[in-house]
Formats: C-alpha cells, sequence, structure tokens
C-alpha cells in the first residue's frame, strides 16, 4: 500500500467559514442526523446559487468545442456518475487509457482520479477535461474565451452567475465556472442505500439475510476487503468535517504482471507515472464500493466485466493474462499489496457477497431529481 498523509485540518472544520470580513451562512446539507458534512475548501463555499449554476453547466454541452459532450456525458446519474464503457471516449471520439471516475461521494475524496497524487481539489481537477489535450476530453483547449462568450450570451446564465457570485465584477470566469460545477459536485452524496438504513438507521429488515452474511465475509480478515474498501464510504482515501489525519492510499491489486519487473500496461502505470519507483507501479486509488452494482466493468481499465470476475479476481490473489501483450501472473507481482492474498468462496459465499454489493445501490441517489438534467425538467415543461 502506498500511503500520502496529506495534513492536519483545523481549517477544515465544519460550520461557519471566514471569507475576509464577510460571514458566509453554513450551507444546509442533506444528510442523514449519522453523517458528516464534506470538507470545502475556504475560497469556494457552498451556496445554494452556485449548486444550481453549477448543475446547468454539468449538463451543458457547450462546455465541449465542438458542443456534442457535457459533464454528464461520461458521468451519469443513473450509473452513479460513471457510464457503461470500458474505458471512456471524449468528444472528439479519441479513446482513453482509463475509465471514467465514479463521482459518487467525490467531496469526500481526498484526491480524485485514479492515479494522479496532485490532484485533490475538484475546482482545479475540472481544468483536465476541460483543456487536456492527451488525451482530449471537452477539447477546449486554447478556447476559454470561447466558452465565456458561449455562456456570456445566454440570458439565463447572465442571470445566474450573477447571482452565484454576486461579489465578482465579471461574474462570468473560468474560475467562476469550475467553482460552481465543484459546488454541485460537492452536493453528490450516495448515504441512502439499504445498507445505510440497516447498519447506520437501525433498520434491521433494510437488506437480507445474505446481504448480512456477504457484510460478515466482506468485513471478515479471511477476505480483507475492507482494509482498502473501509469507512463509511467504502474507499481508504476519503475523510470528513470530523476527520483529522488525512492520507490518500494508492495499491496494486495484482491485475497485471507483464515482464520480470512487475509492470503494468505502458498507457495504465499507475502512481508510477509521478513518481517513477518501482514500488508504485500499477498502484491506483480504490474507489467506493457505494453504488458499485450499477458501475460494470470494473477496474481503472474496465477490464472487468462484472461483481463475479471481481469476485474470481480477489480470490485468485491477481489475475492470470495466459497469452498476448499483457501475459503474466497477477498474483506473483512483486509490487502487489500484501494483504491480497487470495481465499476460497463457495457458491453461497458469493451469492452473499453480491448480495451485499446490491445493498450497496441506493436509488434514491440515482433518481434524485436535484441531481438530473434541469434542460430536460424544461423541455419537459415541468418547473
Amino acid at each position: 500500500m502506498r500511503t500520502l498523509v496529506l495534513a492536519l485540518g483545523a481549517w477544515l472544520a465544519a460550520g461557519t467559514i471566514l471569507a475576509g470580513a464577510e460571514r458566509v451562512p453554513t450551507y444546509h446539507w442533506n444528510l442523514p442526523a449519522w453523517a458528516a458534512p464534506p470538507i470545502v475548501p475556504p475560497d469556494n463555499p457552498m451556496t445554494e446559487q452556485k449548486v444550481t449554476l453549477g448543475r446547468y453547466l454539468f449538463y451543458d454541452k457547450r462546455l465541449s468545442l465542438n458542443r456534442t459532450f457535457s459533464c454528464a456525458t461520461c458521468h451519469q446519474q443513473r450509473y452513479g456518475f460513471t457510464d457503461l464503457k470500458p474505458t471512456a471516449i471524449g468528444s472528439t471520439g479519441q479513446h482513453h487509457p482509463r475509465r471514467t471516475s465514479t463521482l459518487t461521494n467525490v467531496a469526500y475524496n481526498t484526491a480524485l482520479t485514479w492515479a494522479n497524487p496532485l490532484q485533490r481539489k475538484l475546482e482545479k481537477q475540472m481544468l483536465v477535461p476541460m483543456f487536456g489535450e492527451h488525451p482530449v476530453e471537452l477539447g477546449l483547449a486554447g478556447h476559454e474565451k470561447d466558452l465565456i462568450a458561449r455562456l456570456a450570451m445566454d440570458e439565463r446564465y447572465r442571470g445566474l452567475f450573477k447571482a452565484a457570485f454576486p461579489q465578482e465584477s465579471n461574474p462570468i470566469s473560468l474560475g467562476t465556472i469550475t467553482k460552481a460545477i465543484a459546488s454541485f459536485e460537492r452536493t453528490l452524496i450516495s448515504l441512502s442505500s439499504p445498507y445505510d438504513r440497516y447498519r447506520y438507521g437501525g433498520e434491521e429488515s433494510a437488506i437480507s439475510a445474505p446481504a448480512k452474511r456477504g457484510e460478515a465475509l466482506f468485513f471478515s480478515e479471511r477476505l480483507q476487503c475492507f482494509h482498502c474498501h473501509g469507512g463509511v464510504n467504502f474507499t481508504d482515501s476519503s475523510a470528513d468535517t470530523r476527520t483529522r489525519i488525512f492520507r490518500v492510499a494508492y495499491h496494486n491489486n495484482g491485475l497485471y504482471n507483464i515482464g520480470p519487473d512487475g509492470d503494468y500496461p505502458r498507457d495504465n502505470p499507475g502512481i508510477y507515472e509521478f513518481t517513477h519507483q518501482d514500488k508504485d507501479k500499477g498502484a491506483f486509488k480504490v474507489p467506493t464500493l457505494r453504488n458499485v452494482a450499477v458501475r460494470a466493468p470494473y477496474m481503472h481499465d474496465g477490464s472487468v466485466k462484472d461483481l463475479e470476475a471481481v469476485l474470481d479476481h480477489y480470490s485468485a490473489g491477481g489475475r492470470t493474462i495466459a497469452s498476448g501483450p499483457y501475459r503474466g501472473i497477477g498474483r506473483l507481482n512483486p509490487h502487489k499489496d500484501l494483504v491480497l492474498k487470495g481465499f476460497s468462496l463457495t457458491p453461497r459465499d458469493r451469492s452473499d457477497l453480491i448480495a451485499f454489493f446490491n445493498s450497496l445501490t441506493d436509488e434514491q441517489f440515482l433518481t434524485n431529481p436535484a441531481f438530473s438534467d434541469p434542460f430536460a425538467v424544461k423541455r419537459l415543461g415541468h418547473h
């Protein structure tokens, strides 16, 4: 496990934020009583006006140069704000090496993306899909002024930006665009699954007996799943306003073992791309398991087709690829996490674990109108 301890975060405490001499009202999160709010950067306090604006921008195809893609094209609500493609495809048709990250509970992440330890803030990370060229996503590189001009021509946006950023002399800017979208993304919180009602709400009948047995297996030392997929958010790279030690963990899970040195495919080396240390080959951030049942295929490159295949992978202690350019025995990868030793599962164990994973599906989150396409609502004539 590759772990980075980030900070002691007294300045990240919940409650009212002081912005200069002004007191910004505390944002009212729609959370269950047992949950803590996510951490919000002091330079972008939450407001309802920003969230409203950000929702429009998130679904607006004018945020791609050729007006064919929006953020929501790849981050679809019904799939836990990812899509069903093994790897992402950008607005120009370019195929990406990794699959679209889920935005489920993204506000709780201590780092963003699959394998970039430098990306820790939504407002900054958002610049990559907007302006990145390797690979192209929204394709806006060199066209920042065109984007701002497009939005400024829209009367609705002129009003929304002014309401969201009343202190700005020029409310429509790249900075306000990213702050608004980040504010909307921070509201994408999934804490209302049947498992939540059972484990945190005390509703014994909320999940089935097989799901309860699956939970026991998941949190057992025999399987050790919880060492990486632990905590309320089912990932070891998560924090909220009650957190005081912040960490980001990256793991090699034995998906590949190319050649004698434990290599991963050249376009997916993990955080080795940044550290150039052999121990970091194939080390990726662990995604949340919330809504995992609707998010197939799995792994950073979408190379594991379903949850049954995920169980095959971990029970074997790593994947064996018998032929082709990626051939190798993943369980023997020299950089693989030590906790991934493999285990045996009976047919009932497997079905119990699948039942547990299904209990993490939050239908309320996947259908919440507050997270849906506002343009579609307008087209349907609703208010």
